[in-house]
């Protein structure tokens, strides 16, 4: 199974020989290669696996990963909202 991240790309360019994009992923930028996915152009969204464009999406089908994230990311660490909250306090999250 591989994880695939949306990203949309800011800018392409070329590197060795190799399309590249310069790819946000909520206001980080990293560079990704575009072998895979050579005409993808900026404005555009990929699916990137470790450093490589795997497959060109559209803005929806971003938007809908980007709210699965969000939900995860909603449920909080192990042991639910209230673990979360307290360790965001500096407590453990465990009661005694």
């Amino acid at each position: 199974m591989c994880l695939g991240i949306p990203g949309k790309i800011v800018e392409t360019f070329q590197r060795d020989q190799l399309p590249m994009a310069k790819v946000e992923f909520g206001g980080i930028i990293k560079d990704i290669c575009l072998a895979y996915t050579p005409e993808a152009q900026p404005g555009q969204y990929v699916l990137v696996h470790v450093g490589f464009a795997i497959n060109q999406i559209d803005e929806a089908e971003a938007e809908e990963v980007f709210r699965y994230i969000e939900e995860i990311e909603a449920m909080g660490a192990p042991g639910g909202p209230e673990a979360s909250e307290a360790a965001e306090r500096g407590g453990g999250g465990e009661t005694g």
